[in-house]
């Protein structure tokens, strides 16, 4: 029996206008359609003016682990399945991931409805670089994995791109700004393609102002990556304060060490030499 084939079709992430031609067409020839919110499917399908004799089946976070079997059985058996999420792209941030490896791991083919992504759009109107930059999705909900995860990235030359909830975005831009500085250049941007689309740009600093006010919507963070590579002076005495600073944060030594040798630019055995020698 010749096996199905798994398509992620991208959503609108605001304007219903915005979806790709060929997403109605996907939506009305799918055997099963796998939806992260079925209420959402139903108001796209109406939107679009689109009939289907899919089978709809849930497909989210709460049943990502256990659907998964199911859906790949039904790959097997021929079917064309359809998976969709809230907004975007699924597997970006959303349910899709595990139903991709295992079609791949079983030789399924997989293809895509490309279409609007919040990553990109934030991108393109941030006005800030974007010949090379990295997504980091969520940032850890806890303040010492959250920090860790952004000492992690003090030495990141690309621009970085998360996605947050409105009422931990003040939160999260303080933590941005301790992390990186104040001064670093970022924009928040908030409800993209949507009626109260806001971009506000400015450094972290400004941005954490801003945030004292009530924060709503979808929000998606674009922050400046380093410039120049190295963003530590040169002194051992420097380095063992940073490592005595990062540590206190609950990092272990060792990834300390190598974390202010990565900003310092230098072998991260003159840091552990210094460290333990000064």
């Amino acid at each position: 029996m010749t096996s199905g084939t798994l398509v992620l079709a991208a959503t609108p992430i605001g304007r219903v206008e915005d979806a790709p031609p060929r997403l109605a067409t996907e939506l009305a020839g799918a055997d099963v359609i796998a939806a992260e919110d079925t209420r959402r499917l139903r108001r796209l399908l109406t939107d679009l003016g689109v009939e289907t004799n899919a089978r709809v089946l849930s497909y989210f976070e709460g049943n990502e682990s256990g659907r998964t079997p199911q859906l790949l059985e039904l790959l097997l058996e021929g079917n064309r399945i359809l998976l969709v999420t809230d907004a975007g792209m699924p597997s970006v941030s959303d349910p899709g991931y595990r139903l991709v490896a295992a079609a791949v791991e079983h030789d399924v083919h997989v293809t895509a409805v490309p279409g609007p992504s919040a990553v990109l759009t934030a991108l393109a109107v941030s006005g800030l670089p974007v010949d090379r930059f990295c997504f980091e999705g969520f940032l850890p909900r806890k303040a010492g994995e959250r920090s860790r995860r952004l000492a992690s990235l003090a030495a990141e030359e690309r621009t970085m791109v998360f996605f947050e909830a409105p009422h931990r975005t003040g939160a999260v831009l303080a933590a941005l700004a301790e992390a990186f500085g104040g001064d670093r250049p970022a924009a928040v941007c908030r409800e993209l393609t949507k009626t109260y689309e806001e971009v506000i740009r400015g450094p972290l600093a400004d941005l954490v102002t801003w945030a004292e006010g009530e924060v709503r919507g979808e929000i998606t963070l674009v922050v400046q990556g380093v410039s120049g590579g190295a963003t530590v002076e040169a002194d051992p005495a420097v380095w063992r304060a940073l490592v005595a600073e990062i540590e206190a944060e609950g990092v272990t030594r060792k990834d300390a060490i190598l974390e202010v040798a990565r900003r310092a630019g230098v072998p991260k055995r003159e840091v552990y030499d210094a460290v333990h020698r000064g």
